[in-house]
């Protein structure tokens, strides 16, 4: 006489077309989740990049500042703009490649001046081909220094 079958279990009871479906969700999850990750990381180097642009300007911008008027600007600006790139390789690092700075000096009605100090720089791609850049720029009025007792 034929020996009873043992009753399948729970795990055994499930259909045989479900079969496979696991490897199969897993080849249609695992490369969105991938690409999940890379976007994410692509979004913080740009961010990385911009943040160090953004720091290097402001450098910039604080040493022009006192820049009185446009010839002591045009006597500041190579050396300030050489110490902004500097200051943009060093924070930057990797994150920031070759950054290249600009500036501008104008002179207002009101007798005060602003200085504009612009950053930009390549940033860090996981794609190749991707170029990004990265931008910032800062401005702030020129000190004035003068006498006690005189109106600006």
């Amino acid at each position: 006489m034929p020996r009873p079958r043992r009753p399948r279990t729970r795990r055994e009871a499930g259909r045989p077309a479900e079969r496979g479906t696991s490897a199969l969700e897993l080849a249609i999850v695992a490369p969105v989740l991938l690409s999940l990750i890379f976007f994410s990381l692509q979004a913080a180097f740009f961010f990385y990049g911009r943040a160090a642009a953004t720091h290097a300007a402001r450098e910039g911008v604080s040493m022009l500042r006192l820049a009185e008027d446009r010839s002591d600007y045009a006597a500041l600006q190579p050396d300030a703009l050489a110490r902004t790139e500097r200051f943009a390789s060093g924070v930057g690092g990797p994150g920031l490649t070759a950054p290249e700075v600009g500036s501008t000096y104008v002179e207002e009605g009101d007798g005060t001046a602003r200085v504009t100090v612009t950053v930009s720089g390549r940033v860090i791609t996981l794609v190749p081909g991707l170029r990004l850049t990265a931008s910032a720029d800062a401005s702030g009025t020129v000190e004035r220094f003068l006498e006690p007792g005189q109106a600006p």
